[in-house]
This record gives structure tokens, C-alpha cells and sequence, in this order.
């Protein structure tokens, strides 16, 4: 064992020393060259500038591993494929690793519990005495598992040891030495919190202080006077290797010299350490050189003391048979019981919690026997041990059955949460599929008191009579609570869908209106725009007071149907506020698009043009404009686009008439209401005047045009009207010539007889009067114009058809050629059909002229 080591009785040189010493050999023998080892690792010198941590605990738990991934040591560790002593006796190396304190030596104490030494435990005892003796720390090594037993955790030994360590070092009261135990919870998978086995283990200890015997004037004694305690926990080496090196590596850190924090003791005596653990009060003050003789005393003394001989005969057969009965009982118990925890564990292994049917009646069914079968066998033994082992076999069963059940628990509780969340959803989706109305408080509770009778039922039928670890109220309580946090997440998912029904009705609602609203400003008479009853409202300055009016109703409308609806969910107060204040928020931000797209370029130029047209086209009672050249259509045009430049102004910003200011937006929206969680903003827009940090006036909230765009608009809306007042005056003065005034005066002169002859003769006077009245008709309907371009198109159409006919006639008549000289048409050059010979040719005059005879 540790065959690389200097062993007891050894002619050791330095060479030798270079992995370690061995202390003491499994016969009990101390080595007395300890001195030796010091000397050749450099730690004799070192006064008091050194540390001895120890570590002991079951066999074949690990803890040469631990001690060589810990301080880099080369201790001798167990075979993975063989399970048998690798250390014998006790034995010392230097720590390897830089990154801790100087000098810290390293005590590889032999394994308790072993095979090799059956029931001989003298040697343990006085081995785990040794080590608490001497050492600053002790480090015991146990696995999780093992933690809440009484032997696997070693508290059997550290009984013994802390009552002979009362006898033996503690008689001097001025003397107090300390110690820290540090326990190291190996293969922890992280079911059961450190915290949680941290507490077992600190209970476990101080029941076991209380019930040892102590030396007058120390009865009242407590643990914590003598020990400080700390944890730590390693994940699985050979599962977890990556874990383990990293996890090893944070504890190594804590190996410094440090301080004892200002802060208070812990409720079970654990220590807060200000960055290590090694605290001057646990060195034993003795200097290096003489290291050896001391622990060489101290062993002495131990190995002499009465106080640590064997158990009696009868307790030793008493212990024997009890555990040989527990170990036949417990194989019966584990054919009923392993297969359900391989159920389990595969279920949790996969992720799909499944509920053991029948787990309640079958294990306690189990422990029953057990029980039963080992108190026939066990009885008759010492009574004291058999009460003891019958302890220990009871709390191995619950330990097992407890474990079990609670698996069971927590399938339950998981499957019971599922199913309540499914069955909610799916009555809520057949409620909207039927178009029905449904109350969704109701549903939850109907599946919520569904749901605990499950769980309910399930945890009674695991009760165990006289077993309080059986009463399941707290899980019953637990399950409960996490049922009404998922009715209030479902209730919560229910009312972000109300919200959104709510939503899309304010902005179908809001789109309507204030398209409306923003329709009146194109034309109360004509264009695309105009309302069915064609009237305008009496002004169009209220427009934004008009349209945050309908804003205000719309969304208390909402707010209404939102808040109503939220009482059949049974919500808290807090919950409606908080869906309120999101409603009025996207709101006002539907309401900030809405006017947006009504404020588009081409949207809003298209307004403003109507509502120019509106003003030049008609007149104050609506009837449409004939424009005349008298009319003053130059005045007409400048106010009516005066006032439609001024709407220009009143659309760029969102302000009230009445106060000419923007409406109160941060008294609307309110504060935010307490109720607000985080999620609730991830959707919101940010509000200008009311998110402080959006950094966003409310001026600048209540802009819709910008001066950039204020200005284009209101240049290309001048472009605009001016076509407009272009074709106005073009129809006004299209019609009509321009005669001078002269010409009236020489037609007058010149047609005085006709106008004396048509004033005598009746009938050319009315012909006259006639001609006269129609002509002013078309004047005033202004059709003179049309009348005289349709008689110069009549007209020239005429002359077209007379020279066709002409043409004709010249051409047919040959007397009328010969009269102009024109050539016949037999002589021309012209071709035709029956001038062109066989071969597509002009054919020859002779063959012509015979072509006609024939």
C-alpha cells in the first residue's frame, strides 16, 4: 500500500520522502522518523508557519482521489474494477498545489467501515482520534447517500471520538482548542440542496454531543465551544469527470490563511470565513521541529487509554446477529421495492412524470414485513442493541420509502399541473368555438377542486400510520399554491386575449371616426369625401377636439366592456388596472396611426384641395359656381385659399380649441399601476410626455407635421389651387371674342336701313327678338363658345365634302376637262387592275385598246 511512500520501519533517504511518510502502519506502530520528512520537504524550519489537515471516513469512499485532485498528492487509491483496502494505517504527504497556504500537510487516514478488518474497530477509533487530536482540519469524506445514516456517516465513531476527546484534551478549561470539520459530500446530484444535507448533518452532531457523557463542569457544553463546521458538496467523478475537476478546483481555493468574519455564528454553528479557512484558533501551536515528538505523545496516549476497548461479548453478538437479520430483511424488501425505484428513475430519466399505481399500499405492505420479520428474529438479542439496530433498519426503510414517495409526490404534482392547465385551456377553445359566451372563473375552478382530489387522494393512500414523515400536508399546501399560480398565468393569457379583442375593436371603432372627422375637412357637398347628408361642421378649428372627444368615448366604451368582462375572470384589482393602463397606452397609439395615415401626403393633399374646391366651387347657399367674366374670380380664389392654408397649421399639431394646447395625454394614460411586471412593457410603444425615458416631450408627441413637411405641403397644395383658378378663368372667358368698341359704332352706320326695315316688317322684328333671346341663353349658360366651334368644325366639314364632289364631277364630265385643260383619264399614267397584262406588267396601248373592243 502506497508502495512509493517511506513506510514505518523503513531506512528512508530523501529520495524516499519524495511522495510521503506513512505515520502509522496498520499495527498501530508509530514512525518515529516523522522528523525526517519534515526535514526533507522543508516544513521543519518553518516554526509555526505551517497546517495539518486530515481526512478520514468509510472505506473505498474516495478519499485518496479526493486528496490527490485536491493537493496534488500521489496517495494510492482503489482499482475501478476491484473494491478492496488501498490504505493501511495512516499516512502524511506535502500539499503539491501552489495556490493555497504554505506547508499543508495531508493525513490519508485508513477507511473505516472496511472488510479487511471485519468488526475489529479499535484502530478506526483511535485513528479518527488521532486525527482529531492533531489536525486543524478535519475533512470527512462521506457520499450523499450516506448522509442522515448513522453508521455510513460515521457518527457512531465521532461519538466515541468526541467523548474520549473530552477526557483525554480537555481537562485544562483555559486551554480551549478548536477544530473545523469539514465535511465533503461526495457524488452530489443536486436533488437535495447543500443547505438541506447541510442541516442533517449539523442535527445529527448535536444530538450526538448531547447524549455523550462529559466531564464535570463541562456538562452544559455545547459542540459549537470546540468545533466549527463547513460544506461542501463534489459532483460524481467518474459520471461527471468535467464537473468534478472544476468543482475540486474552487474548493482547493478555500485552503488560505484567513480571518474570522465579523459576522454572527450560524444557527447550527457553521462559520463564515472572510476567503479561507485555515484560522490561527485551530493550529495546536507547535512548532515544526518538534511536530513529531508531540503527535508521537498523542498517539501514545491514545493507544494506552482504556476508554476505547472493544464492546462487550454479548453487544458484539447482538450486533452481529442484528445486522445479519436486517441484511435478510432487507432482500425481501428490495424485490418488492427496486423495481418501483427503477420505474421512477426511468421516467424522471426520460422527462414524462408517471404515477406508481398502488405505491401506497405496496410499500407499506413492505416495510410491515420487514420490520415485522426482524423484530421475530432480533428480539431476543441485547436490548439495547436491538432497539439501536431496530432504529437504524427502520430509518434505512423510510429513508428508502421516503425517497420513493416523494418521487411519487412530485409526479403527481407535475402530472396534476398539466392536466389542469390542458383541461382549462381546452374548455376556454370550446367556448370560443361554439361562439357561446363562457365563464372562465368558472371552468378554473371546476378543474382546480378536479385536480387537488387527485393529488389529494393520491397522498392519503401513502400515509403510513404512526410515520409523521408520511403526513403530506406541506406538499398538499405546495400543490396548491403552484395550482393558483397557473390559474393566474391561464387567467393572465385569458385577459392579454381579452385585451387584444378589446385592441382590434378601438382601432376598427377609431378608424371609422376619425376617417370620418378627417373626411368633413374635403367637402361637404362634392368630392369623394363628402358625407351622405353633405353638411360640414359649423368650424373646422375644433377639428382635433372633435376627434379627441371620439378618442375619450371610444376608449371608455372599451375600458367598460374590458373591465366587465375582467370581473367574470375573477381578476385582482390590480391585474384590471394593469390591463386598463396597457388599453388606454395602445390606444392613444392606434389613434397617433390612424391620424398619421390620414396625414400622408397624397391623403392629406387630396383634403385640402377639396376643401378648396369646396370654397371656390360653391357659393355660401352650395350651389355651384358659373363663372362669368365679370365675376370677381380672383377674390373668390385668395379666400378660399387663405382659408384652406390656414388648416395647414391646425393639422401639424394635436391641440384643443378651447385651451389651445394639447390634451392632458399623462392624466389620461395615469401612472403606472403597481401591478406591472416586466413583460407587461416588452409590446408597449413609447409615449412622448409620459415614458420619462423615452426621452420624448409631449410637444413633440402631439406633432404631426413636421416643418419640413408643413412647408412642402403647403407649396404643392399653392400648385394645386392655382390649376384649379387656371381652368376657372379659362371657362370664364373661353366663349367670348373680344370686339372693339369701334366696330359697334360702324355696324350701327352702316346696317342703319336694315335695322329700320326689320323694325317695320312684324315678322322680321320677331325673327330678331327670337335670334336675339336664343343668343343670350347660350351667353349665360356659356355655351357660345361650343356653338361656334362646332359651326367652324360643321363648316369646314362642308368645305371638305363640296371639293370631293367637285372633284368627282370634274373627273366623270368631259367637257368640264376639256374646259380646264384637263388631261382624260384614258391618257394618264395612271394604273390600275385592267391596265396590267398577264405577267403583271403595264400592257401596251394596241393591247388595250384591243382588250376593250373585246
Amino acid at each position: 500500500m502506497n508502495g512509493h511512500f517511506a513506510s514505518v520501519g523503513d531506512e528512508s533517504t530523501k529520495a524516499d520522502y519524495e511522495h510521503g511518510v506513512q505515520v502509522i502502519d496498520e499495527d498501530k506502530e508509530f514512525n518515529p522518523k516523522i522528523n525526517a520528512y519534515l526535514q526533507a520537504t522543508n516544513v521543519a524550519d518553518a516554526g509555526f508557519n505551517y497546517h495539518l489537515i486530515s481526512v478520514f471516513g468509510s472505506q473505498s469512499t474516495g478519499k485518496s482521489t479526493l486528496l490527490n485532485n485536491l493537493f496534488g498528492t500521489d496517495f494510492n487509491v482503489m482499482s475501478e474494477t476491484e473494491r478492496r483496502q488501498t490504505t493501511k494505517g495512516i499516512w502524511m504527504s506535502k500539499n503539491k498545489k501552489g495556490s493555497m497556504a504554505d506547508n499543508i500537510l495531508v493525513m490519508d487516514v485508513e477507511g473505516t467501515d472496511g472488510r479487511e478488518r471485519g468488526e475489529d474497530q479499535d484502530f478506526e477509533r483511535k485513528s479518527a482520534l488521532f486525527a482529531l487530536a492533531t489536525s486543524e482540519v478535519l475533512i470527512v469524506n462521506i457520499w450523499e447517500h450516506q448522509v442522515g445514516l448513522y453508521q455510513g456517516a460515521n457518527m457512531g465513531l465521532l461519538k466515541t471520538v468526541f467523548e474520549v476527546n473530552m477526557m483525554l484534551f480537555l481537562k485544562d478549561k483555559q486551554s480551549n482548542p478548536r477544530s473545523l470539520l469539514f465535511f465533503v459530500i461526495r457524488d452530489h446530484i443536486g436533488h437535495t440542496p447543500l443547505s438541506n444535507l447541510r442541516n442533517t448533518l449539523i442535527q445529527d452532531l448535536a444530538k450526538i454531543w448531547s447524549s455523550i457523557s462529559k466531564p464535570p463542569g463541562l456538562e452544559n457544553s455545547r459542540i459549537e465551544d470546540y468545533f466549527d463546521f463547513a460544506f461542501s458538496a463534489l459532483p460524481h467523478k467518474i459520471l461527471q469527470p468535467e464537473q468534478f475537476v472544476a468543482e475540486v478546483g474552487k474548493l482547493g481555493q478555500r485552503f488560505v490563511t484567513a480571518s474570522r468574519s465579523g459576522k454572527p455564528q450560524g444557527e447550527h454553528g457553521d462559520h463564515e470565513f472572510d476567503g479561507g479557512i485555515l484560522l490561527p484558533e485551530y493550529h495546536r501551536r507547535i512548532p515544526a521541529d518538534g511536530f513529531s515528538i508531540y503527535t508521537e505523545g498523542v498517539w501514545d496516549q491514545i493507544v494506552n487509554n482504556k476508554d476505547l476497548d472493544l464492546p462487550t461479548q454479548q453487544e458484539l453478538l447482538a450486533q452481529f446477529r442484528c445486522d445479519e437479520i436486517a441484511r435478510e430483511c432487507l432482500v425481501a424488501f428490495d424485490e418488492v421495492i427496486s423495481p418501483l425505484e427503477e420505474k421512477q428513475a426511468e421516467s424522471a430519466r426520460v422527462g414524462k412524470p408517471f404515477v406508481l399505481p398502488k405505491l401506497g399500499a405496496t410499500g407499506s405492505a413492505a416495510r410491515e414485513k420487514c420490520l415485522k420479520n426482524f423484530e421475530t428474529s432480533a428480539s431476543r438479542y441485547h436490548k439495547g442493541v436491538y432497539k439501536r439496530k431496530h432504529t437504524e433498519l427502520e430509518t434505512k426503510l423510510d429513508q428508502r420509502l421516503k425517497a420513493l414517495y416523494h418521487g411519487q409526490l412530485s409526479a403527481a404534482h407535475k402530472s396534476g399541473v398539466a392536466t389542469f392547465s390542458e383541461a382549462v385551456s381546452g374548455a376556454v377553445k370550446a367556448g370560443q368555438k361554439s361562439g357561446g359566451s363562457y365563464e372562465f372563473a368558472e371552468i378554473v375552478d371546476t378543474e382546480k377542486q378536479k385536480t387537488l382530489e387527485f393529488f389529494k387522494k393520491e397522498a392519503q393512500s401513502l400515509a403510513i400510520a404512526n410515520v409523521p414523515w408520511t403526513n403530506f400536508k406541506a406538499q398538499f399546501l405546495l400543490f396548491g399554491k403552484e395550482l393558483d399560480e397557473v390559474s393566474a398565468r391561464l387567467r393572465k393569457d385569458e385577459m392579454r386575449r381579452l385585451a387584444t379583442r378589446v385592441e382590434r375593436w378601438v382601432r376598427s371603432r377609431l378608424g371609422d371616426a376619425v376617417g370620418l372627422e378627417f373626411n368633413k375637412l374635403g367637402s361637404g357637398r362634392g368630392g369623394s369625401g363628402a358625407p351622405e347628408t353633405g353638411e360640414k361642421p359649423a368650424t373646422e378649428k375644433d377639428l382635433w377636439d372633435r376627434i379627441w372627444n371620439v378618442f375619450i368615448t371610444i376608449v371608455g366604451e372599451a375600458e367598460g366592456r374590458f373591465a366587465d368582462r375582467a370581473k367574470s375572470f375573477e381578476a385582482s384589482q390590480d391585474e384590471v388596472d394593469v390591463g386598463l393602463w396597457r388599453l388606454r397606452r395602445k390606444s392613444w397609439v392606434a389613434l397617433r396611426e390612424k391620424i398619421e395615415e390620414e396625414v400622408m401626403e397624397g391623403n392629406i393633399l387630396l383634403k385640402l384641395r377639396e376643401n378648396f374646391e369646396d370654397k371656390f366651387r360653391y357659393d355660401e347657399a352650395g350651389v355651384p359656381r358659373i363663372w362669368r367674366p365679370a365675376d370677381d374670380i380672383e377674390g373668390i380664389y385668395t379666400k378660399a385659399r387663405e382659408s384652406t392654408l390656414t388648416l395647414i397649421p391646425l393639422l401639424s399639431r394635436f391641440r384643443l380649441a378651447a385651451t389651445y394646447a394639447a390634451p392632458d395625454l399623462p392624466d389620461f394614460v395615469g401612472h403606472q399601476p403597481r401591478g406591472v411586471e416586466a413583460g407587461d412593457e416588452d409590446d408597449l410603444t413609447p409615449i412622448g410626455g409620459v415614458d420619462e425615458e423615452d426621452g420624448k416631450s409631449l410637444e413633440e408627441e402631439m406633432t404631426v407635421l413636421s416643418e419640413g413637411k408643413r412647408q412642402d405641403l403647403v407649396v404643392r397644395f399653392k400648385k394645386t389651387a392655382d390649376g384649379v383658378y387656371v381652368e376657372a378663368k379659362r371657362s370664364a372667358i373661353g366663349g367670348v371674342a373680344q370686339v372693339p368698341l369701334y366696330f359697334y359704332g360702324l355696324l350701327l352706320a352702316l346696317g342703319w336701313n336694315e335695322i329700320i326695315t326689320v323694325l317695320r316688317n312684324p315678322m322680321l322684328f320677331l325673327l330678331m327678338i327670337i335670334l336675339a333671346g336664343g343668343t343670350y341663353v347660350a351667353y349665360t349658360l356659356n355655351l357660345l363658345g361650343p356653338m361656334m366651334q362646332m359651326s367652324s368644325a360643321a363648316w369646314g366639314q362642308g368645305l371638305e365634302i363640296g371639293k370631293q364632289k367637285l372633284r368627282e364631277f370634274l373627273e366623270s364630265n368631259e367637257t368640264a376637262r376639256q374646259a380646264i385643260a384637263m388631261p382624260s383619264r384614258r391618257d394618264s399614267d395612271n394604273i390600275s387592275m385592267d391596265t396590267l397584262d398577264s405577267r403583271g406588267k403595264k400592257a401596251s396601248r394596241a393591247a388595250a385598246d384591243d382588250d376593250d373592243d373585246i
